[in-house]
């Protein structure tokens, strides 16, 4: 690999994007890897948009520029099409199928595409969509689709399944972890 490799998480406040973050940058240091991040979020309003960049062994600045992420993973198919414009020729976006409408779209009744319309956007980019919210019930809670969101990802990630797995048992509460290892392993078997 020469250069970085940037990954930009997004979602919204609450869906545990920046956990997510934190998990892949813990596994970068397991790797000995340089990592450079960033977040911005809306969290105080749950449902507020929120990115965080990842820039695996880059030598620059911790953000991302538009048109130069390898990744996308997105917690919300809206947020993907919202980010989309970050995504390099040849990059792929791994997202989750829900889509939250957003708070501003009930305060001033706007119009919110649906699923078929944001695909439609998305069409001629590499979209690989994950249902995470099955895969986390699946997995033993709801609260667990960001680690399958991360194991949907992490064939693109150019880190190890097993860095990444001790990062997850390293940054989620000790009792979650066995049903975060679980998510994890049902994410990443949804994209083989």
């Amino acid at each position: 690999m020469s250069g970085s490799y940037d990954v930009l998480i997004v979602g919204v406040g609450g869906q545990g994007t920046i956990l997510a973050s934190n998990i892949l940058g813990e596994a970068c240091l397991l790797e000995g890897k340089s990592v450079r991040g960033a977040e911005t979020h809306g969290m105080a309003q749950r449902g507020g948009s929120v990115e965080t960049h990842i820039r695996i062994d880059g030598k620059y600045g911790p953000l991302i520029s538009p048109g130069t992420a390898d990744l996308i993973i997105s917690f919300d198919l809206l947020e993907a099409l919202r980010y989309s414009h970050f995504l390099k020729d040849g990059g792929t976006i791994i997202s989750n199928t829900e889509t939250i409408i957003p708070t501003s779209a009930f305060q001033y009744d706007a119009e919110v595409p649906e699923a078929e319309d944001i695909s439609r956007q998305l069409a001629g980019r590499d979209v690989l969509t994950v249902d995470a919210a099955a895969l986390a019930l699946e997995a033993g809670t709801i609260l667990a689709q960001n680690v399958v969101m991360l194991g949907a990802a992490s064939r693109h990630i150019p880190l190890t399944v097993e860095s990444l797995k001790e990062a997850v048992r390293r940054c989620v509460p000790p009792k979650t972890v066995d049903t975060n290892l679980k998510a994890f392993d049902l994410g990443r078997a949804a994209l083989e």
